[in-house]
C-alpha cells in the first residue's frame, strides 16, 4: 500500500469512527504525538480514537479536510471540525508510512472550547 492508499484508510475510518479500521492503519510499535499528550502502541492509540469518535459521533459534529500533502512516506493533513464541546478552528496532523502502517502521527489544533 502507498502513503496515500493508508492516509485515505485511515481518513475513511475516522469519518466512519470505524474503531477497528482505524487501529488496522497502526502497530504496536506506532507513536501518535499531540499536545494532550503521546500515546503508545494500540492500546494508548485505542483510548485516544475512542475519547475523538464519543466526541465527534454527536449529533451536530462536523469534519472537513481543507488540505492534504503526499512526499514519499510523508502525508500531511489540514483539518476543522465542530463538535457541541468544541471548535476545531485549525488543525494538522502529519504522518510516518512505513510498510503500509502509520508509524509515527503528529497531532496539532487550535481548539477552542465552547462556553
Amino acid at each position: 500500500m502507498t502513503t496515500e492508499d493508508v492516509l485515505d484508510h485511515h481518513l475513511d475510518a475516522f469519518t466512519g469512527q470505524d474503531l477497528d479500521e482505524c487501529l488496522a492503519d497502526y502497530t504496536d510499535d506506532s507513536v501518535i504525538i499531540t499536545n494532550m499528550g503521546t500515546f503508545r502502541g494500540l492500546d494508548e492509540i485505542e483510548d485516544l480514537f475512542a475519547g475523538l469518535f464519543e466526541e465527534f459521533s454527536q449529533e451536530g459534529s462536523t469534519i472537513e479536510l481543507d488540505q492534504k500533502e503526499i512526499e514519499g512516506e510523508y502525508a500531511y493533513i489540514v483539518w476543522h471540525g465542530e463538535t457541541p464541546d468544541n471548535d476545531y478552528e485549525f488543525c494538522t496532523d502529519t504522518f510516518v508510512v512505513e510498510d503500509g502502517a502509520i508509524t509515527q502521527q503528529t497531532f496539532a489544533g487550535k481548539v477552542e472550547p465552547k462556553a
